[in-house]
């Protein structure tokens, strides 16, 4: 545990300077404690309906789980009036950061890296527990880089744990618009098949570079109808420009062109609407890695045409 005092010193009174993020129930502050380790902060507002849920939400998750691919809790801070998380620091920031920040890029094999590190966070989450638990805010923005650009999933403030009995709870709809799948939307009713359909969404939007609220999906246009109705002939139309591959038809190209097609097709096929017909988390892990394989045919070689 560490008090509230040593909270503040760290984060310097916990200042616009430190301020690194705002979240549903509250901000996260970069801080230094005990050796100056840096950390980050997360502190719940005790005005905001739910947070302290949250919180307890999250302790729940995070103290049973440890995977490279989850956001370590290192300690937290409780008392009536006051909760936080100090959480391992990760200093590259977010997934939605470097989609669309101008001064930030990832080519395709490091987006390609962060979908298997997410995918196997999710398979440990979903089959490495007694009891499988779902994370049912799965979004760009709680997927967090590290120094070497390992992905992280972080934010468990709505996560549920399935009781061994059941594959499926009923509960209250607090997931992110244009992510939560259809069964959590309108029944309330969370899966594993529930982070799924996010994962898939998440998916197309990694290669499209188009967030599922985009001002341009508006009535019965989605994110997903819009790449479905890409298949199989303009498909290059709805790829992020920075990941379109240039020149003429050659070997390298195509094998860029087809592992495209495969991310896209996957991010649909996770993303279905019916439950039980998406792919799953599993058989993911093994068709990214066959997919980052390919575009790595000889280990010894740097990628080819990967690069923006």
């Amino acid at each position: 545990m560490i008090t509230y005092h040593e909270l503040r010193r760290a984060t310097n009174g916990f200042s616009k300077a430190n301020l690194v993020g705002i979240g549903s129930y509250g901000s996260v502050y970069m801080g230094k404690i005990f050796d100056s380790t840096v950390v980050a902060v997360k502190v719940l507002n005790p005005k905001e309906d739910g947070a302290f849920r949250s919180f307890d939400a999250e302790c729940k998750v995070l103290r049973t789980t440890r995977h490279r691919n989850l956001v370590k809790i290192i300690t937290s801070c409780s008392n009536p009036e006051f909760r936080a998380l100090i959480m391992d620091y990760m200093s590259n920031g977010s997934l939605e950061k470097w989609l669309y920040s101008e001064n930030h890029n990832l080519n395709l094999l490091q987006r390609i890296n962060i979908m298997i590190d997410v995918a196997t966070a999710l398979d440990y989450l979903h089959y490495g527990q007694s009891e499988p638990i779902v994370h049912c805010d799965l979004k760009p923005n709680n997927i967090l880089l590290d120094e070497d650009m390992v992905a992280h999933v972080g934010d468990f403030g709505i996560a549920k744990i399935l009781t061994k009995v059941d594959d499926a709870v009923h509960t209250r709809t607090l997931g992110t618009i244009g992510y939560v799948a259809p069964e959590y939307g309108f029944e309330g009713r969370v899966s594993i098949k529930s982070d799924m359909y996010s994962y898939g969404i998440m998916m197309l939007e990694i290669v499209t570079g188009k967030k599922p609220t985009d001002e341009m999906f508006v009535g019965e246009v989605s994110l997903r109808q819009w790449v479905n109705a890409s298949f199989p002939n303009t498909l290059l139309d709805v790829v992020d420009i920075v990941l379109k591959p240039n020149g003429s038809r050659t070997r390298h190209i195509d094998m860029v062109h087809d592992s495209l097609f495969s991310l896209l097709e996957m991010g649909l096929e996770c993303s279905r609407e019916i439950p039980e017909e998406r792919t799953d988390v599993k058989d993911v892990v093994a068709k990214l890695t066959q997919i980052k394989l390919k575009l790595l045919p000889n280990r010894t070689k740097r990628p080819v045409f990967l690069s923006s």
